[in-house]
């Protein structure tokens, strides 16, 4: 690593991780590079394509995933299928739309050691109900252990271990970049953490707050207790919409493109006024 690595966390959050990629991009055409990419969940999706291929390029390629019928079939099941599913199991959809997804843009037989920069991905430990990060073995498998969520996919079993949605345990895990050594960490949020809340007022909204509270919770406590020479960047999403908190937002994939343009325009903004672009090669 550089003198002063730098770190892409991505948080988690569903179908709203698609505005990953506009501050992606932002980065990038900013002229930073990640030293190591640190994921949860859908971040852990991101993320990994990010290790795979760190330059502007992969953020073409993660538009085009996004915006793929692919990416469509992962949470694509009638609602009558959902139902039966659910009601013969503990989860609605089937994990194979995600793996397919995954083995066709990663590689069915890749590695963690086969990325070109260190990649690392949380999940939740069922047996131990502990944060597990994963940043050896087969890089898929990991990717799914992390995005598992509880209630839409099955857990997914590692060596005997059954693992669960990243986001349960660490949602935007700036503590991991900073046990890496990364200096200068940008975080990739999905918005909810820029959005006040308030007193839940339908039953589903239950949920939704009291998770809010924890993953917030987390976030506060690890920037509070930064060490003094590590500079943290929260990076803007640009907005989001009202659907965004409705039960069903999981399965809307037509506001994607959107997203992406409002998260770019912002973080571009946002790094211009903020953040000195890193130095260019030394000449001779």
């Amino acid at each position: 690593m550089v003198n002063s690595p730098v770190a892409f966390v991505l948080g988690g959050g569903g179908v709203l991780g698609a505005v990953e990629v506009g501050m992606l991009r932002a980065l990038f055409r900013a002229g930073f590079r990640p030293d190591v990419v640190v994921g949860t969940s859908i971040g852990a999706v991101n993320g990994a394509l990010v290790a795979q291929d760190p330059s502007e390029a992969v953020t073409d390629r993660l538009v085009r995933l996004w915006t793929s019928p692919e990416a469509a079939t992962v949470y694509g099941d009638s609602i009558g299928r959902q139902l039966r599913r659910f009601a013969a199991r503990t989860h609605l959809h089937s994990p194979l739309p995600l793996r397919r997804l995954l083995e066709a843009e990663l590689g069915e037989q890749t590695t963690f050691a086969d990325v070109k920069v260190p990649f690392h991905c949380c999940a939740a430990s069922i047996e131990r109900a502990a944060e597990h990060w994963f940043d050896s073995g087969p890089l898929v498998d990991a990717v799914l252990a992390s995005s598992a969520v509880p209630g839409l996919l099955p857990p997914m079993e590692i060596a005997g271990e059954h693992y669960v949605d990243g986001g349960i345990v660490n949602s935007i895990p700036i503590g991991e970049a900073v046990r890496l050594g990364a200096k200068l960490i940008f975080v990739l949020q999905v918005g909810r953490v820029e959005r006040a809340l308030s007193v839940p007022r339908r039953p589903w909204e239950v949920a939704q707050v009291a998770f809010e509270i924890a993953r917030r919770h987390r976030f506060a406590r690890e920037l509070a207790s930064l060490p003094d020479d590590v500079r943290v960047h929260v990076l803007p999403t640009g907005g989001g919409e009202s659907r965004d908190d409705s039960p069903w937002a999981y399965r809307d994939m037509a506001a994607v493109g959107r997203r992406i343009s409002r998260a770019y325009t912002a973080s571009r903004r946002y790094l211009a006024a903020n953040v000195l672009p890193p130095p260019g090669p030394d000449v001779p």
